[in-house]
């Protein structure tokens, strides 16, 4: 007779605001795919309770959580460790429990390149990232390992852009600018990627969009919004009219949990069960 085992593990998405976050239904997607006895959580957490979230996480025995906004750079401040590319980044959205101890990796940024590499490589690429949050940090230095040749950086704060442009510049073979973003937004002629990295456009402001001129927009360059609820943005069908090769926020989200899916079971899930499952959520082939 099987041992009966009513234990299941547990993992988890840290955010504010959470509840239009998507990750559990293509998490949990492939751990019931593949017969895991694992649940994914979705659970509101504010700044001021990250701390007590983050150990209250490794007394329950949580086998790692994501961190979406706001948190992907303050929760380094509660975690044992940092792998290599999120210490690099300085931001971290996926954490592992690794002999009791918490672990903070970034698969944001490679789960992006994946998805940019089914229609370009990014290696000698010119492109335009808007914001300098969690998201930019890990986007940039992955697109910048990845060979890009020039990274301008697009964001309202100037601090925080002007951070970002510096470690760009300081430690990865690439040429970092910053462009502060107090008016329109041109985007220059030669750019190959143009890339949202911001929140502009989640739900339930969904009628949000980037100040840039749409008429700079050229059918040559390539449009990767981050944002995945809803997956068609403004940004995303305006690209698509301008004639655009586009990325949508489902690529990034499902390449990126592939990722940290293998970082807290050590199984190699099937990404077309996830996407599948967010497909079926909100309606849409993409």
């Amino acid at each position: 007779m099987k041992e009966l085992n009513f234990k299941q593990e547990l993992t988890a998405a840290f955010g504010q605001p959470i509840s239009e976050n998507p990750t559990q239904v293509m998490i949990e997607a492939a751990y019931d795919h593949h017969n895991l006895d694992w649940r994914y959580l979705t659970i509101e957490v504010g700044p001021d309770d990250l701390e007590a979230a983050v150990k209250g996480a490794k007394v329950m025995g949580f086998q790692g959580f994501n961190c979406t906004i706001p948190h992907k750079v303050k929760v380094l401040d509660y975690l044992d460790g940092l792998g290599q590319s999120a210490s690099l980044m300085g931001a971290v959205n996926c954490v592992v429990r690794r002999d009791g101890q918490w672990i903070g990796e970034n698969t944001d940024g490679k789960g992006f390149v994946s998805s940019l590499r089914e229609l370009t490589d990014p290696a000698r690429k010119k492109i335009v990232i808007f914001g300098a949050g969690g998201a930019a940090r890990a986007i940039s230095v992955e697109v910048a390992l990845a060979g890009a040749s020039h990274i301008n950086i697009v964001n309202r704060s100037i601090p925080r852009g002007e951070e970002l442009t510096t470690l760009l510049q300081d430690n990865l073979p690439c040429y970092a600018d910053f462009t502060h973003w107090d008016g329109t937004y041109a985007i220059p002629e030669d750019t190959d990627v143009v890339i949202n990295a911001t929140s502009i456009g989640l739900f339930p402001d969904v009628d949000a969009r980037l100040d840039f001129d749409l008429n700079t927009l050229s059918s040559h360059m390539v449009v990767a919004d981050v944002i995945p609820n809803p997956p068609a943005t403004h940004l995303v069908r305006d690209a698509r009219e301008k004639g655009c090769q586009v990325i949508d926020g489902l690529g990034m989200l499902v390449n990126q949990g592939v990722i940290g899916i293998k970082h807290w079971t050590g199984m190699d899930p099937d990404p077309t069960v996830m996407r599948a499952a967010l497909e079926e959520v909100f309606g849409q082939s993409a």
